[in-house]
C-alpha cells in the first residue's frame, strides 16, 4: 500500500486531478484496502486459537465495551471525507465478521408487526456475518439469547416483553438500537449472557412495575440524583433509560417507586449525541 501511495499522482495546488488520474488512485486504494481486509480476518482467525490455547474456547466472544472503545476511538480521529454512519457500518461488519470466525455466533429477531425494521436494526449492528432467524414471538428471543453464541433482538412495541428480563439474571441488554440518532428513536434491544461493562457514557436499562404517570416516577428518581427518561410502558411495567452506569444493588434504585423493579442492562450512549 505504501508504493500505491508514493505512486499517486499529486495534483497543483488549486487544481482538480483529471478524472481518470482520480479513478486510477481509487482502485489503487481498494486494493490495498483488500490487503488489510484479508489481513483483519486472518488475525480473527488467530484470535480464536489464542483463545483455545488459553482455555476459552467455550466463552462467547462477544465483548460490547471493547467494541464502543474501538468506534470511539475511530470516531475520533481526524478524517476529512468519511461520515459516522461509514465508519460505524464498515467497522461493525468487520466486528461481526470476527465474532463469528472465533465460535458459534447467530441472531434470533423479533419485530412483530416491524419485522423488517428489526432485521435492518439487526444488521446495521452485528453485520451480516451472524445467521439470522426471525422470531415469532418476542419469547423465542430469550430462549435462543440464553444458548452459547446466541443473541437476542427485539423491538420496542406494545408488548411488556423486556419485563420477562428480570427473571433472567444472566441474560443482559447491552445495546439499544440503532446506535446513532440519525438513524432513528430506539426502537429496539439487544440482549445475550455477557458481561456488561460501563463504557464512560452509558444509560442503564431499568423496569419497574411502579403505578401512576412516567413523569411521577421520574420526578421521584430524580430527587435522589437520578435522570431518568421513559422508553416503553405496556402491561402495568414501565422500561426507563437511567443516564449513567448503575448496579442493580444501587441503593437510589431501591428507593425508588414500584414493588417489582430491576436493571436489566446497559448500553452505550448513541455515538452521535
Amino acid at each position: 500500500m505504501a508504493d500505491a501511495q508514493q505512486a499517486a499522482p499529486v495534483s497543483p495546488p488549486g487544481e482538480a486531478l483529471p478524472l481518470e488520474a482520480v479513478r486510477a488512485r481509487i482502485d489503487e486504494i481498494d486494493a490495498g484496502l483488500l490487503a488489510l481486509l484479508d489481513e483483519r480476518t486472518a488475525l480473527g482467525k488467530q484470535v480464536a486459537a489464542a483463545k483455545a490455547a488459553a482455555g476459552q474456547a467455550d466463552r462467547f466472544g462477544l465483548r460490547p465495551g471493547r467494541e464502543t472503545e474501538i468506534l470511539r476511538r475511530l470516531l475520533a480521529m481526524p478524517r476529512t471525507g468519511a461520515s459516522d454512519a461509514l465508519i460505524i457500518r464498515v467497522w461493525r461488519e468487520l466486528m461481526g465478521q470476527s465474532l463469528a470466525l472465533q465460535g458459534p455466533f447467530n441472531l434470533t429477531v423479533w419485530g412483530g408487526a416491524a419485522a423488517t425494521r428489526a432485521v435492518e436494526l439487526a444488521r446495521l449492528r452485528f453485520g451480516a456475518a451472524p445467521p439470522l432467524r426471525l422470531a415469532a414471538k418476542p419469547e423465542d428471543t430469550l430462549a435462543a439469547a440464553r444458548l452459547k453464541g446466541g443473541v437476542g433482538v427485539a423491538m420496542l412495541t406494545e408488548s411488556a416483553w423486556w419485563g420477562r428480563l428480570l427473571a433472567e439474571p444472566k441474560l443482559k441488554v447491552f445495546a439499544v438500537l440503532p446506535c446513532l440518532n440519525a438513524w432513528g428513536p430506539p426502537s429496539a434491544l439487544a440482549f445475550a449472557e455477557v458481561e456488561v461493562e460501563p463504557t464512560g457514557a452509558d444509560v442503564t436499562l431499568w423496569v419497574t412495575d411502579a403505578p401512576g404517570p412516567a413523569a411521577k416516577v421520574a420526578e421521584a428518581l430524580s430527587r435522589d440524583g437520578v435522570a431518568a427518561e421513559l422508553l416503553s410502558e405496556a402491561g402495568g411495567l414501565k422500561l426507563f433509560t437511567l443516564a449513567g452506569y448503575y448496579q442493580a444493588n444501587d441503593e437510589r434504585l431501591a428507593r425508588a417507586p414500584g414493588r417489582l423493579s430491576g436493571v436489566i442492562g446497559a448500553a452505550p450512549e448513541p455515538f452521535d449525541v
